[in-house]
């Protein structure tokens, strides 16, 4: 991974031309900053699993850039991304629950947008 040194700006990539030009909106914003994820999304779908298919798209034009980029096949980094995402997940969802609390402690990845903190429940008094 590609690391910017202590102290540079943010390097943000430019919207395309197109889409400057046509209008639209901006749904997901991803940067790394020391080697942590961070995210702005907008809440897009109503249900949930339609991020699938964007997430899919995102792959499917990754795999598009990176065969640009050199004589690989696009079929096949399709599949390594695929194959990478689905590993990821295996190994989060693996681990035992306490290790996925402590997880989704610890600071990386995490989203610029912030959930509201649940209220405190209250025990009841016996009577």
């Amino acid at each position: 991974m590609t690391q910017m040194s202590r102290g540079e700006s943010y390097d943000e990539l430019p919207l395309p031309s197109e889409a400057l030009r046509n209008g639209g909106v901006e749904v997901l914003r991803a940067g790394v900053v020391d080697q942590e994820l961070f995210i702005t999304a907008r809440r897009l779908f109503d249900d949930p699993a339609e991020w699938g298919g964007l997430l899919a798209d995102v792959a499917r034009r990754l795999a598009m850039l990176y065969a640009a980029d050199s004589d690989a096949d696009e079929d096949r980094i399709a599949a390594r991304i695929f194959m990478g995402f689905g590993a990821s997940l295996t190994a989060r969802h693996a681990a035992p629950p306490a290790k996925r609390r402590a997880a989704a402690k610890s600071p990386a990845p995490r989203s610029a947008a912030r959930a509201k903190p649940k209220p405190a429940r209250r025990k009841r008094a016996k009577r």
